[in-house]
């Protein structure tokens, strides 16, 4: 799963049909990656809660510089 190498060049290493490996990877992925609506972990909501504050404070200091660059256009010095 975390090699570089193509199902087939694989498949050809074990002496397997490429299909049956193919089979057996998607498998594998199928059960082990969370489902879509799958509750986030703890971790994850911490993460994305930390996100959205940086988000938060990312989108006020753009509005602000925003709000300097429409007052230094305006005024000729």
């Amino acid at each position: 799963m975390r090699s570089s190498k193509t199902i087939s060049e694989v498949a050809r290493e074990l002496e397997l049909n490429s299909e049956t490996l193919r089979g057996w990877v998607k498998k594998y992925q199928k059960q082990h990656e969370p489902a879509p609506d799958a509750e986030l972990t703890v971790n994850e909501r911490a993460r994305l809660k930390e996100l959205e504050r940086r988000n938060r404070e990312l989108e006020m200091e753009n509005s602000f510089l925003k709000k300097c660059a429409a007052y230094f256009a305006k005024d000729p010095r």
